[in-house]
Parts: structure tokens; C-alpha cells; sequence
């Protein structure tokens, strides 16, 4: 059989990533903390083999490019707004990480509707960004397990992703708004 007959591999693992974010979130909600851990992990899993599908079969498609990051998203958010619902995170990290988001969304809507095509491309800072966020998620999903790390650290991660949330959500603002001038030029 060839390879194109399985190109939708990828995005059904997407769709399974997004159909665990209701159980994530359930299993957050009502503590069960070594379920919503084993639901990250699974999660997770499907996340970097869809990915390495995706690039190492050339299995890309539009669908996929604006799916996964969305999925990848909505399980991040969830993750801060569930966390902080049940005051395990401060308000304030919940409203700077999804009021970063939005400010993408947002302003990859306005570029898109009054400049041209938008094409999202991930920014060094960005993937540090969501790679601070996914740590600091799992550490502290970790430590409400009951599992054996040292909860010590979590002050500081939370810093760590307020940093990173501004100084990237910064960039994709210096970099697109630069990428809008541009154009508006040409």
C-alpha cells in the first residue's frame, strides 16, 4: 500500500488530542491528578508522532498546520484555566498566557483580513515559550500527584512563564507588525 494512503494519520491524532482535553480538564477539576497526568502524557505522545509523521512522510496538509498548534493550545489553556479555577495558579498568569494567545489570534486575523495571506510560522521565543508552559504544567501536575519532586520550584516557574509569555508574545508583535509595514510599503 503506498505511503499517501496513510497521510491522515497525522490529523486524526490531532483529533484525538483535542477529544482528551474534556477528560484533562474533568480529571483537573475533580483532582484526579495521576489521570490527568497519564491524559498529558497521552496527549503529548500523540502530539510528537503526529508531528514526526507529518514531516518525516511529508503527511502535511493545511488542516493539519492550523489544527495541531490549535489542539496544542486548547489543551495548554484548559490546563492554565482549570489550574487556576481551583486556585492552584494566580488569576494573573491565566489572564497573561491567554491574553497572549488571543493577541496572536487576533492579530493574525487582522494581518490576514487587511494585509494578505497569514501564515503562522512558530518563533524561537514562541516554542521556548510553550515549552516553559508545558514544563511548568507538567511540574505542577506532578507535584499535585503526589509524585516525589520538590514543589520548591514552582514560584519560579510561574515567573519563568510570565517572562516567557511577554517577551514572546513581544516578538511576534515587533516581528508582524514589521512583516504588515512591509507589505503595506510594497
Amino acid at each position: 500500500m503506498k505511503s499517501h494512503a496513510w497521510r491522515w494519520i497525522p490529523n486524526a491524532l490531532t483529533f484525538v488530542r483535542i477529544l482528551l482535553i474534556a477528560p484533562f480538564a474533568k480529571a483537573l477539576l475533580v483532582q484526579e491528578y495521576r489521570l490527568a497526568l497519564l491524559i498529558f502524557a497521552v496527549a503529548s505522545v500523540t502530539d510528537g508522532l503526529d508531528g514526526f509523521l507529518a514531516r518525516h512522510f511529508n503527511w502535511r496538509s493545511r488542516f493539519g498546520a492550523v489544527a495541531d498548534p490549535l489542539a496544542d493550545k486548547a489543551l495548554l489553556v484548559t490546563a492554565y484555566l482549570v489550574l487556576t479555577y481551583t486556585s492552584v495558579l494566580p488569576v494573573w498568569l491565566f489572564a497573561l498566557v491567554l491574553g497572549r494567545d488571543l493577541m496572536i489570534v487576533g492579530g493574525g486575523l487582522v494581518y490576514h483580513y487587511c494585509i494578505g495571506r497569514f501564515d503562522m510560522e512558530p518563533s524561537v521565543p514562541g516554542k521556548l515559550n510553550t515549552l516553559v508552559q508545558v514544563l511548568v504544567i507538567l511540574g505542577v501536575i506532578v507535584i499535585l500527584a503526589g509524585l516525589p519532586v520538590q514543589p520548591a520550584w514552582l514560584d519560579a516557574g510561574i515567573w519563568l512563564v510570565a517572562v516567557s509569555t511577554v517577551l514572546s508574545g513581544g516578538h511576534y508583535i515587533v516581528i508582524w507588525s514589521a512583516k504588515a509595514w512591509r507589505a503595506r510599503q510594497s
